[in-house]
């Protein structure tokens, strides 16, 4: 594949790739009943979990110059946590929102040149990522989103995600 930048972030595509079936996978067949069981715990539920993933495409996208946000886009700006109580957007949403940005967004990062990838990110007073590196913590990020929501299906008597 080649991609409009030197630094070669055709790595991170092909996992970006790769994350954007496991992703459904991970959502198909659960109910939106069970979208917001913890199981009696303090564990961050699947609604959660899968606005959080579709928020960060947002997100990235942003980065990109794409000004679109997902329908849950209030319940997760400025990394809100769970919020107890909250009535979350349905699965299907988030399977719509999700296939609305993820294109987008492929694009954005194929076409993304070095200066778009070395643009600093204040995370704070002291803290401050490229855009790259956010590219990376966030496919980091979104692999355990999906782990989480596998482990979640079992937990709650699904079958196994499916990764074909």
């Amino acid at each position: 594949m080649a991609t409009a930048s030197e630094s070669k972030i055709y790595e991170l595509i092909e996992l970006y790739d790769m994350q954007t079936t496991f992703f459904k996978s991970a959502l198909d067949g659960i109910s939106d009943g069970d979208r917001h069981n913890r199981l009696n715990s303090k564990a961050n539920h699947i609604a959660w979990l899968a606005g959080s993933a579709v928020e960060q495409r947002f997100e990235m996208a942003r980065q990109f110059g794409h000004d679109e946000k997902q329908h849950g886009h209030d319940l997760f700006s400025d990394n809100k946590g769970i919020q107890d109580g909250a009535t979350y957007p349905t699965l299907e949403t988030y399977r719509q929102d999700w296939d609305r940005i993820s294109p987008v967004l492929r694009d954005a990062l194929v076409n993304a040149t070095d200066a778009q990838l070395a643009v600093k990110i204040q995370m704070g007073p002291d803290v401050a990522y490229t855009v790259k590196e956010m590219i990376a913590f966030s496919s980091y990020r979104e692999a355990n989103i999906i782990g989480q929501i596998a482990l979640w299906r079992r937990l709650l008597g699904y079958d196994g995600m499916k990764y074909m």
